[in-house]
């Protein structure tokens, strides 16, 4: 398996990324490796609406593997089978997205440059492989999600200060939605817990009490470390 391509986007650390593809509306780059800067490989991609993305879970690499893990959504303590999740822990660590395609740019200095909406992915995740999502035959309205839908999913109401928004409109609405979906652990309530997420360059502090998450601190990173 070769790498092709790495993704560029505000994730920075694995808290905080949202648990599926779609569900949060980040614009990623995918930048190729430069021996696939061929602008004959992207021809006729920019008839497609969406992609599958094959990548690697780079920060989840281990030796051995597990028949069975702990689904976070089952407070993580329940076994249930490897194959039956989209657990990273697996034989080979190959994960699956699909995504909205935004523009192929295939005039940029490092390009040709994928732009798409909704990856589930870290900044630098490693990329496989690039194919087109055919909704005629990927889409299946009647799947059944097994106990995918045992916890029932809420949005919660994002307290965020006024004072604190210290960053551009785009980023904050961004944030706003991955806050909402709330990025903690399923398993975690604990009202007084201060929880801290990096994004885009910012440490994101924040509370949850019942179905309001509040903000209480955006420090940039740069200015943590000094």
């Amino acid at each position: 398996m070769k790498i092709i391509a790495y993704i560029e986007n505000d994730f920075t650390e694995k808290f905080g990324i949202p648990r599926q593809s779609g569900l949060s509306p980040i614009v990623s780059r995918i930048v190729f490796k430069k021996e696939y800067r061929v602008k004959e490989a992207f021809r006729g991609l920019s008839g497609y609406s969406h992609l599958w993305l094959i990548w690697k879970f780079s920060k989840a690499e281990r030796t051995d593997w597990s028949p069975t893990v702990r689904p976070p959504r089952l407070g993580g303590n329940t076994r249930m089978g490897v194959f039956a999740t989209r657990s990273p822990f697996r034989p080979n660590p190959v994960g699956l997205s699909s995504v909205k395609l935004l523009k192929v740019d295939l005039d940029s200095h490092d390009g040709p440059v994928l732009y798409v909406e909704g990856a589930d992915l870290m900044n630098r995740t490693p990329i496989y492989d690039i194919k087109p999502y055919l909704a005629y035959t990927d889409a299946h309205p009647e799947a059944v999600d097994g106990f995918a839908l045992t916890r029932k999913e809420g949005i919660l109401t994002v307290d965020f200060p006024e004072e604190l928004r210290d960053m551009s409109k785009e980023r904050f609405e961004t944030l706003m939605s991955i806050l909402s979906q709330d990025p903690r652990p399923q398993y975690q309530d604990e009202p007084e817990r201060v929880y801290n997420m990096a994004f885009g360059g910012y440490d994101i502090s924040f509370t949850v009490s019942g179905n309001t998450l509040k903000v209480c601190g955006v420090v940039k990173i740069v200015d943590k470390k000094h």
